[in-house]
């Protein structure tokens, strides 16, 4: 059941100004973690919620956490894979599971894009990566090169959706939840998005036929797939290893980050891909993604903390259910919020500014904390190739020279399809919390 919060917070310019700040630095192309830096400082100075004298410990004790380890384990791992040429072995694989149905290629590189997600944790960086790897291929195949980017675009958005992803373990960070348990939550969520991504590209193919095959017999099939599998198996220990780590408890998500690290390292030096030399590239690499991510969770911490304080999650609350005291209406509002979110920022801030702000009502309409969790993570996933503004949408872009509104208009149909998944996840408690221990439903 549900109850109706019916307290109300008067906000003033303590409020309205850093917002206005913070958005008028974005739109100065300011990087993100310094307009919420500066709106937060801001903040804190206008309405006193917080001592200035404390901003500095704030900042350092919001990133002191074991579980945020894994966020750069993950990242230099997807590197090196790519780096080691396994994630085009993951490719072959792919290929070879879907040569029997036509628009085989467009499958696997969806499936690819899943595979890559699923120990990267990363939705730009697959983009790019797969990007690279399938989309001249893709138009060779038949596909005109829009739709192509709108493919690997819509593909990449399990990055943040498959488990391990980095977006449950900041989230499970700023709410106090257990990364382990969000990531055995989004298993099927993830995978149903995934299925839904295949479907929308076997749909649009079958109608404008933009890529035959499918016409090899059981024995073809069978040999292809032997033969793609017998020269790239070893590519899957590493995901072997982070999924039976992590669902059988063995490992934490930061043990099996670093296992997984130590482990497609050695692969590399074995088959002779990598070399020493290559490392300083790799961890400068990584380093720069991940000195994107932990100085926004930085600043962001002390936003919202100010915001609590100062009592903006339950001022929203009573303002959205004075609107509407239908769950179902308050849920697709959330939804809507999410959406727009992920189409102009990154997942990272999203998480820490909204999910502080939302999770009273999530709570107030009595949604389970784990489902919120995992519709909030799917809905900015949808943000991110929504036109026209989604990141995925501009990351192919600017890796083909593609136009940006030519690629938005073929990603309508995938968010379209992925939007109807979201909703499935909102509506529907047993999604998300079908592999979880009972406490948890």
């Amino acid at each position: 059941m549900w109850n109706t919060f019916s307290q109300t917070v008067e906000l003033g310019w303590d409020f309205y100004g850093p917002v206005l700040l913070f958005v008028l630095l974005v739109a100065l192309a300011v990087p993100v973690w310094a307009a919420i830096g500066a709106g937060a400082i801001l903040m804190l100075l206008w309405s006193g919620a917080l001592p200035l004298s404390l901003v500095g410990e704030s900042l350092f004790d919001g990133i002191d956490a074991f579980a945020l380890t894994a966020v750069p384990l993950f990242i230099l791992t997807g590197d090196v894979l790519v780096r080691t040429g396994l994630s085009r072995k993951f490719l072959n694989v792919a290929e070879a599971l879907t040569q029997f149905a036509k628009g085989g290629f467009g499958s696997a590189t969806v499936l690819v894009c899943g595979m890559f997600s699923a120990i990267s944790g990363s939705d730009a960086a697959g983009a790019a990566a797969v990007g690279r790897m399938t989309i001249a291929r893709l138009v060779e195949s038949g596909y005109p090169r829009p739709y192509a980017c709108a493919l690997v675009a819509a593909g990449a958005c399990t990055g943040i959706l498959i488990p391990p992803s980095i977006a449950y373990i900041i989230i499970g960070l700023v709410l106090g939840i257990s990364a382990s348990t969000l990531f055995m939550a989004a298993l099927v969520p993830g995978v149903l998005i995934l299925v839904s991504i295949l479907v929308t590209n076997l749909v649009v193919n079958r109608i404008y036929g933009y890529e035959g095959g499918g016409n090899v017999s059981l024995r073809e099939y069978v040999s292809n797939l032997g033969q793609a599998l017998a020269s790239g198996w070893y590519a899957f220990i590493v995901p072997g290893i982070i999924f039976y780590g992590i669902f059988s408890g063995r490992l934490t998500p930061t043990e099996a980050g670093a296992t997984a690290v130590v482990v497609t390292v050695i692969l590399g030096f074995v088959l002779g891909t990598l070399r020493l030399a290559d490392f300083p590239a790799m961890l400068i690499s990584s380093a720069k993604v991940n000195g994107v991510i932990l100085p926004i969770i930085a600043f962001s911490l002390p936003l919202a903390q100010a915001l609590a304080i100062m009592g903006v999650p339950q001022g929203f609350v009573g303002a959205v259910t004075g609107i509407s005291d239908e769950p179902a209406v308050l849920i697709l509002l959330m939804i809507l919020i999410l959406v727009a979110a992920g189409c102009v920022m990154e997942t990272t801030p999203n998480i820490v500014i909204l999910a502080p702000i939302l999770k009273p009502l999530a709570d107030n309409i009595g949604m389970n904390e784990i489902q919120f969790c995992i519709m909030m993570i799917t809905a900015l996933g949808v943000g991110f190739i929504t036109p026209p503004l989604g990141l995925n949408l501009f990351v192919v872009s600017g890796i083909t020279g593609e136009s940006i509104l030519r690629i938005a208009a073929r990603a309508i149909p995938f968010v379209f399809f992925m939007l109807l998944v979201t909703l499935m996840i909102a509506y529907i408690p047993a999604i998300s919390t079908t592999l979880l221990p009972d406490i948890y439903k």
